[in-house]
């Protein structure tokens, strides 16, 4: 009996629970189920009604698209609404799904503040709310989520600073805060944070000094805090992370030289400290404790001295980046970085010859060294490198024929040899590639002329340099207009003849001509002015030192609005200045002294707001300067005499 009694009552109490159970998880169902219809009401524009279809009450919550229950309280514990284009406010409700581990609304258009009652997500370990625009101060209520393992903050418009409860958010990993305009220093007690592997505090407002206390974060892999304006040395602790990946502190305001301990973290893949102040040298045994770096970036900066002969032991480069610094001696051990894509070191004091184990890098995609005191010939093996895209040596001292073999350079868009010493024939068929868009072979000594094909030889070309060759002859071949995609043609100072053609009237893209210092005619009208009435984006208009023998007609008027400079100095051009001119209202400079005008000049040069530089001198003009003149408040450089 005894026993019976004991079970009928174990029986009661758990039937109890069971219903009580029961009814405390309805009760936080509903809890839950009016968070998000909470989050859906402030949800103004939902294009892939994603919400729209799922979010109803004709299912439970558990099945919503985005939402996932936890099996046992069957609670809300993750909601997923990222990269779904919704847009609107996070509710204060939000806060009452007090199950949520992960919460995950990144890449849509939320804004706004965020609520405080999201600081009752006690639970909460994952919070992604990139890539949206809320605003405000980085609340610093954060420090309440203790169980915080991932907070990404990034590519808002979240303001203020960087609160120092962060420090109780011990078991925060990765915390990403780039692309805000947050203000103020980088606090020490993130140096307290020793579980974090990841810090973004790229692309804000920082000031003030790396803290020192970052040596503290033994586990940190990734350490991103480029675009600010960061001062100071980089501490030397930074070389004691050896954990560390990647480590990018570009464009800041740093100063001293590099602590060399930096160069010893053996699992480190990324260093970039490009666009500071930096100098001292690289030291010697650069790449010998870099196993596996990929990426080195040190551009812009005001370092000095030879490159180690241990680069060549960072077997694994892929992108190296030295441009801008006073670095010297030569580069033969560049040859051994057989990996290397994106070689960049223009702007430096470079000598000696274009090693030929460099063309063993097949690899090499950019190879960007001009402004550097390069000496030599261009060897045959340029055509080794099959898959160069950009190929940038101008500003050095190469000499002879340019090779044949950059035919076979089959994916190279840019091509710049501009300001050496190169010789021979100008052999326009060797740029036969299809994707070629920039072309610089200006300040050479090249002979030859313009090829009559030479707009199907270049179908794809929308920059040509071929400034100052002397030795270039012929005339402009009618069939450039088919160089359609054509937005810069510089030949000036060269020895072209014939007519300036009107089919320069069918490059709609041209935004730069320049056919100065030539000898260039055209018909009495100067027609070719009226068919670049055509392009409507040119802004620079250079004829200067050409026999035109024309006389400027109102079509004039009818060029760009977007003209900015318009120089026609000593062209022999005739007749009044047509009062369409004032038209022109964008312009900043107009040259036109060394010819042959009369008649006065027009009352509608008032117009011409913006106008800086006005020169009309040596020129047969008569009658009054007129108070249009005085409207031109920017003018600095007047010459009428």
């Amino acid at each position: 009996m005894e026993k019976a009694f004991t079970s009928f009552l174990l029986t009661s109490l758990l039937l109890h629970y069971v219903m009580a159970s029961s009814a405390m998880t309805k009760t936080n169902i509903t809890t839950d189920q009016l968070a998000l219809f909470s989050l859906k009401s402030q949800i103004a524009l939902d294009p892939f009604h994603f919400l729209d279809e799922s979010w109803s009450f004709a299912k439970s919550i558990c099945h919503w698209v985005g939402v996932t229950c936890g099996s046992r309280h069957q609670r809300v514990n993750s909601l997923n609404l990222s990269n779904m284009a919704l847009t609107g406010k996070i509710p204060r409700d939000l806060g009452n799904l007090t199950f949520l581990v992960s919460l995950d609304l990144g890449s849509n258009n939320f804004h706004g503040n965020l609520p405080q009652e999201l600081a009752h997500l006690r639970r909460l370990k994952f919070l992604d709310l990139s890539f949206n625009s809320f605003r405000g101060e980085v609340p610093s209520w954060f420090g309440f989520l203790h169980q915080l393992q991932v907070l990404n903050l990034g590519n808002n418009s979240f303001a203020g600073s960087i609160p120092s409860s962060f420090s109780n958010i011990s078991k925060l990993e990765t915390l990403n805060l780039k692309f805000n305009s947050i203000e103020g220093q980088i606090p020490k007690v993130i140096g307290s944070l020793v579980n974090l592997r990841v810090l973004n505090l790229g692309g804000n407002k920082l000031i003030g000094f790396i803290p020192t206390s970052l040596s503290n974060t033994s586990r940190l892999e990734t350490l991103e805090i480029s675009d600010n304006s960061l001062q100071g040395n980089i501490p030397e602790g930074i070389g004691n992370l050896h954990n560390m990946k990647v480590l990018s502190i570009e464009d800041n305001q740093l100063t001293g030289s590099i602590p060399f301990k930096i160069f010893n973290i053996s699992r480190i893949e990324i260093i970039g400290f490009t666009g500071n102040s930096l100098s001292g040298i690289l030291p010697n045994g650069l790449c010998n404790g870099l196993p596996i770096l990929k990426e080195l970036y040190l551009s812009t900066n005001k370092l000095h001295g030879h490159m180690p002969t241990s680069l060549s032991n960072c077997s694994q480069l892929q992108i190296l980046s030295l441009s801008k610094n006073e670095f010297d001696g030569t580069i033969n051990k560049i040859g051994n970085l057989v990996n290397l894509a994106e070689l960049a070191m223009e702007k430096n004091q470079i000598t000696g010859s274009v090693a030929i184990s460099m063309f063993n890098i097949s690899s090499l995609q950019i190879l960007s060294a001009w402004q550097n005191n390069l000496r030599g010939f261009l060897p045959r093996e340029t055509g080794n490198f099959t898959k160069m895209q950009h190929l940038k040596i101008s500003g050095n001292k190469l000499i002879g024929e340019i090779p044949k073999e950059i035919r076979n350079l089959v994916e190279l868009e840019e091509l710049l040899l501009g300001d050496n010493w190169f010789s021979g024939s100008l052999d326009m068929e060797i740029f036969n590639i299809s994707g070629l868009r920039i072309i610089d072979l200006s300040v050479n000594n090249l002979l030859g002329n313009l090829p009559p094909n030479i707009g199907f030889i270049l179908p794809n070309i929308e920059e040509l340099y071929l400034s100052g060759l002397t030795n270039l002859v012929g005339t402009i071949p009618y069939s450039i207009s088919n160089c359609s995609k054509l937005t810069i043609l510089e030949l000036s100072n060269n020895q072209l003849t014939g007519l300036i053609p009107n089919s320069l009237g069918y490059l709609t893209h041209l935004q730069n001509l320049n056919l100065g210092e030539n000898n260039l005619t055209s018909d009495s009208s100067l027609s070719f002015l009226t068919s670049l009435t055509n392009c409507r984006n040119l802004t620079i208009l250079s004829l200067y030192l050409n026999p035109l023998n024309g006389m400027l007609h109102g079509s004039v008027g009818n060029l760009s609005t977007s003209l900015r400079m318009f120089v026609a100095h000593n062209c022999k051009i005739k007749g009044q200045i047509p009062n369409e001119v004032g038209n022109l209202r964008s312009l900043l400079d107009l040259i036109l002294f060394g010819n042959d005008l009369v008649g006065s000049i027009p009352t509608s040069i008032g117009n011409l707001r913006k106008l800086q530089s006005f020169d009309l001198t040596n020129n047969k003009l008569t009658g009054f300067i007129g108070d249009h003149i005085c409207k031109l408040q920017h003018l600095g450089d007047i010459h009428l005499g």
